[in-house]
């Protein structure tokens, strides 16, 4: 069983941006003429139309169906930007890729995540931090997060909880800037928890990651083959007496 400053630790770090998890995936395992790559696409420039206080994505991946619900008015910076990723494709293609099985607590305990990996050609700007003390969003079973490395530099990198995590969530009274500022949650899962569970429980590779971040890298990462809003149609409104 771990002890409280590896459980600590674990936690902070639990959403540490991926670029340098995308360096170890790149890596060759032996040395050779590499492949042609397609072409990268051109993305579009991201829309400034302002948006919904809700709104919907789905995330059609290899695994199934994922339906988010991000919330554009308690956590406008984050969610926003996630919106702008699935509206310009920049999410296609790209891996849910780690997942973390913390061994303590009730199980299935840990995340799931996800995103561009550091990609400069799919990479929107960072955005500014959202700790949950000030959007009032926690890290609960099925919440998505910020995946950074210091505040605001978030970019095109994800969670979605599997369990709840609280050691995620902002700690204002703490002397720990880490612990101070937390992660920025932002919209919850609203179908597909089943999905989440089951890239969740993929076997993990024995060889890929570095430090912490080894034994939890996917041994096959799961293809988010689209992310696209979805309309929400209102019920029809009952008859007036």
């Amino acid at each position: 069983m771990p002890g409280a400053s590896e459980i600590v630790l674990t936690r902070r770090l639990a959403l540490l941006a991926p670029i340098a998890f995308a360096l170890v995936a790149a890596a060759p395992v032996k040395k050779r003429a590499p492949a042609p790559r397609p072409a990268a696409p051109a993305y579009p420039a991201p829309s400034t139309a302002p948006l919904p206080d809700t709104v919907r994505v789905a995330l059609e991946t290899e695994a199934g169906r994922i339906v988010v619900e991000v919330d554009v008015k308690r956590a406008p910076a984050s969610a926003t930007n996630f919106v702008r990723y699935a509206e310009t494709k920049r999410f296609d293609g790209t891996v849910f890729y780690r997942a973390m099985h913390l061994n303590w607590g009730e199980q299935p305990n840990g995340l799931i995540q996800a995103g561009t990996r550091g990609d400069p050609k799919r990479n929107l700007p960072a955005i500014a931090h959202e700790p949950t003390n000030v959007t009032g969003i926690l890290h609960k079973a099925g919440t998505l997060s910020m995946a950074r490395y210091a505040p605001g530099t978030a970019t095109g990198d994800f969670s979605i909880m599997v369990s709840d995590q609280p050691g995620l969530d902002a700690q204002p009274d703490s002397t720990d800037p880490e612990a101070k500022a937390g992660y920025a949650a932002f919209g919850q899962v609203v179908e597909g928890m089943d999905v989440v569970k089951a890239i969740f429980a993929a076997p993990i590779s024995e060889t890929e990651g570095e430090g912490i971040m080894r034994g939890q890298i996917l041994a096959k990462p799961v293809k988010i083959l689209s992310a696209r809003r979805v309309t929400v149609v209102a019920p029809d409104a009952p008859p007036a007496p």
